[in-house]
């Protein structure tokens, strides 16, 4: 099947009408991507194409999808379910055979096929290197934390799977034999690598994946671990741990997980770790020499004026030991506990004090923007009820 890889607005201003078998639009899309994906899809089902969906709005609503005017929603992994599908597709099968879809059938019912068992990582590139696609190296899928605004352990489980460190190898050596030798790596807490159920760290093992990509790199190649988009959790970064990220890794920065200030709000959230561990992680992280970056949330749901005080005065604490504040705002994400809960408001005296913080150059961050996303999700969510599958 003829494939080409295009920008959502380039689609749209060089889509026409087909003659023949109507083409296919593949998208993978986030939840905040909906406003911006729907004109589009609008044009398109005008044109007769046939549209497939997946990546996590989809996977999370996926009647909600097949709504905007999609026709196949890909739930999940795709890495087995869209190859089979397309077949299916170009060979005229019963969508029903194809395992972890959703579609509706001729008379407007919508059909959820089986759900497919998680893949094996080292089957499956997270880059294709035919058509020179690259980006950054998927090391580990899956949380067993289950934090119940993100969607990661939803979508992909909480059992933890690691890709190999011979396959990471050889994805690597490929990107520096094309000149590529800037490393990064997607992952839900970077020192879970290696860790057979995602809760302990193992030194070790990630010695041994930063060792190895090092003597692929080189000197002159640049590795970057525990920085976006691969953050490490506050209660697996000990002094060791950022020792020894130091040794290897070319980023100056440490991306570190807190959320909240509140032990009531993380405990409530399922974050599996207190406020002390976060001082703990950013006092290592500043001794090895980094510099955090810090996630907090604002505006998550069941929050108190005491848990915003709680805040507050965490930011200023970690600010003081050498941190920024990366501030987000609560977004209700669909397949999430939280999913049905109000969007995320920052209140009028955090406002202020999240703007004295940015004036100061402590506080970063598109939470403002978020909060004005969260409102939209939480609107249409509202229009058509939550519907989770």
């Amino acid at each position: 099947m003829p494939m080409v890889f295009d920008r959502p607005e380039t689609l749209l201003a060089h889509a026409k009408p087909h003659t023949g078998p109507p083409p296919l639009a593949a998208f993978s899309f986030f939840s905040t991507q909906t406003g911006a994906i729907a004109p589009l899809v609008r044009k398109l089902k005008r044109y007769g194409w046939r549209l497939v969906a997946g990546g996590p709005h989809a996977s999370g609503d996926p009647t909600g999808t097949l709504d905007m005017g999609f026709d196949i929603v890909v739930r999940g992994e795709g890495e087995e379910t869209l190859p089979e599908l397309l077949a299916a597709l170009t060979d005229g099968r019963d969508l029903a055979t194809v395992a972890g879809i959703s579609y509706r059938a001729d008379d407007g019912t919508i059909l959820h096929t089986g759900r497919r068992p998680p893949v094996d990582l080292d089957r499956y590139p997270p880059f294709a290197p035919a058509w020179n696609r690259f980006g950054p190296i998927e090391i580990t899928r899956g949380c067993p934390f289950a934090c119940r605004y993100c969607q990661t352990s939803y979508l992909f489980g909480s059992r933890v799977r690691h890709r190999s460190i011979d396959t990471i190898g050889v994805l690597a050596a490929e990107m520096a034999e094309r000149g590529l030798t800037d490393i990064r790596v997607i992952t839900p807490n970077a020192l879970a690598y290696g860790s057979p159920d995602g809760t302990t760290v193992v030194l070790d093992a990630v010695e041994a994946l930063l060792a190895r990509l090092r003597a692929i790199v080189g000197r002159r190649g640049r590795i970057f671990f525990g920085s976006f988009p691969s953050e490490v959790r506050p209660d697996h970064l000990s002094d060791p741990a950022a020792k020894l990220l130091r040794r290897y890794v070319d980023n100056d920065n440490l991306v570190i997980g807190a959320q909240s200030g509140s032990d009531r709000m993380l405990e409530r959230c399922g974050r599996g770790h207190t406020a002390a561990d976060v001082v703990r992680a950013v006092t290592a992280a500043r001794r090895a020499g980094f510099h955090p970056l810090v996630d907090f949330i604002f505006g998550l749901p069941g929050e108190t004026p005491a848990d915003r005080a709680a805040t507050v005065a965490m930011m200023e604490r970690l600010i003081d030991l050498g941190a920024r504040v990366h501030a987000h705002t609560f977004m209700p994400l669909p397949q999430t506990p939280f999913a049905s809960a109000p969007a995320g408001q920052v209140e009028p005296g955090l406002r202020r004090h999240a703007e004295r913080l940015i004036a100061r150059g402590a506080l970063f961050g598109a939470w403002q923007r978020q909060e004005r996303e969260a409102q939209r999700l939480s609107a249409a969510r509202k229009k058509t009820g939550p519907r989770i599958w």
